[in-house]
């Protein structure tokens, strides 16, 4: 699937899914209005007593205890952070759905605990990445230039997402996020075995070299390229140095702090006041600002570099930065955060195949997008916290789990390329956690529909004022 072709299928998909849903309101319209006429009519006490219910069924819990869902799930969280930040996905995708349908818990308290996993992972990735030097420059493993470039509109996206999530109806979500999650998969795995052809052809070209030196007794230093092992020996220390940029960190530091003062301030004020409008709509001119100036450096530094004549690239991304190719940069950016606030996940589901469609390679497209998505996801667990959305216990468990698993699942999975000289595996573990994601929301997403068709339930737009 080409790059064209794969948007023509996002764009023909979404504009199916939401038409639909125009069809179905119109079907069920007639069921529901006498479906709420039948409530209307119940006694003040009947009608008090399921409204207690309805609240309290709200918020599901678990009891933090040694059972067979408990271990389950810890497998399940382990796996799906060490191979979900190694694709740099965060694991999302796979998160919501155990916590819902092994554990037990509630939708909104299963999305709240998803992104303390993903935060604990991300934080373990990094921290293992920054230890970690670049497989072939001399330049850190984590392009601070696309993570600036990236991370305002991430957030961004996030924030319309989750307010997307309170409008848009249950099943169409699922069935805008399989959609996109189908077609990412499919074209990160059509890019992993491109890559995998690529390296396939450089080790035969290496082999034959080698055996052409032997053949003329030629002194035959090891040509085999070490993709984890940098050209000059460093300590850890000076590598954690080199990779740890502080301007940079502190550029995107002050940003998240900007986002989560405003998205604690409006989660004070009432829900669709003029203060809260002017709240949501400042976040706009914030993120746009971030990114005009970063779309500004690259955009100069691309133009100085090519008068000049040099081809080597302004960052990771193998692109001549464009007006179109900025602009394009912001809608991905948005949509994968929309996608996070709309399924609990971190935004790196389109982030991460995203990298590696612009010509990132895949070490620098894993750190790159966990990196983001620790700011992220660490916005979202802060804001959660404040509206006491997930149980304490839990969330320390799940993270400790979630830590070991970024940590540890890195260190292996870069080892095994180091030693097949396979840095595709990275893409092909991308492409496998987002394909399992799908499938995954694809089961919740079909029991939560029929359980909500079975109920007469609602099912087209709802108004995001009175849904709050």
């Amino acid at each position: 699937m080409g790059t064209r072709g794969f948007v023509i299928y996002l764009l023909a998909g979404f504009s199916i899914a939401i038409l639909s849903t125009f069809y179905l309101s119109k079907q069920n319209s007639t069921a529901s209005y006498a479906y709420n006429l039948r409530l209307s009519s119940m006694n003040q006490t009947e009608n008090s007593l399921m409204q207690y219910e309805f609240h309290s069924a709200l918020k599901i819990w678990p009891e933090l205890k040694f059972s067979w869902r408990l271990v389950l799930a810890t497998i399940i969280g382990f796996l799906g952070s060490a191979f979900g930040t190694v694709g740099g996905v965060g694991g999302g995708g796979l998160f919501v759905p155990m916590l819902t349908l092994i554990v037990g818990f509630d939708a909104k308290s299963a999305a709240a605990l998803s992104k303390c996993m993903i935060m604990g992972a991300s934080a373990s990735s990094v921290w293992y990445n920054l230890r970690v030097p670049h497989p072939y420059r001399q330049v850190p493993i984590i392009d601070y230039d696309l993570a600036l470039l990236f991370q305002p509109m991430l957030m961004l996206g996030i924030t319309i997402g989750v307010a997307l999530s309170v409008v848009f109806p249950y099943w169409l979500i699922t069935i805008l996020i399989i959609i996109l999650f189908l077609g990412t998969s499919s074209r990160s795995f059509y890019k992993a075995i491109e890559m995998w052809k690529e390296e396939t052809i450089l080790k035969k070209e290496i082999k034959l070299l080698q055996d052409a030196r032997v053949k003329h007794g030629d002194l035959v230093i090891d040509a085999d390229y070490e993709p984890l092992v940098p050209e000059e020996e460093k300590t850890p220390l000076q590598i954690f140095r080199f990779n740890l940029r502080w301007r940079r960190l502190l550029v995107l530091i002050l940003v998240w702090i900007c986002f989560l003062v405003l998205q604690v301030i409006k989660n004070d004020v009432q829900v669709c006041s003029v203060q809260y409008w002017l709240l949501f709509c400042l976040q706009f001119p914030l993120a746009f600002v971030v990114f005009g100036y970063e779309c500004k450096t690259l955009y100069g530094e691309s133009n100085r570099r090519r008068k000049e004549g040099n081809t080597v690239s302004v960052c990771e991304a193998s692109l001549e930065w464009t007006p179109i190719q900025l602009a394009f940069c912001a809608l991905c950016g948005i949509v994968g955060g929309t996608v996070g606030g709309l399924l609990g996940s971190g935004g790196g589901f389109v982030l991460g195949p995203l990298l590696l469609e612009i010509g990132v390679i895949p070490q620098v497209s894993s750190a790159t997008a966990t990196f983001v998505m620790l700011f992220s996801s660490s916005l979202s667990v802060v804001e959660f916290y404040l509206l006491k959305r997930f149980p304490i216990p839990y969330a320390l468990y799940l993270m400790g789990v979630s830590v070991m698993a970024g940590f540890w699942g890195q260190f292996f999975v870069r080892k095994l390329v180091a030693f097949l000289k396979r840095a595709s595996l990275i893409v092909f573990i991308l492409s496998s956690v987002i394909f399992a994601s799908a499938l995954t929301m694809g089961v919740i997403g079909t029991e939560t529909s029929m359980r909500m068709i079975k109920n007469h339930e609602f099912m087209g737009f709802l108004e995001f004022c009175s849904s709050q």
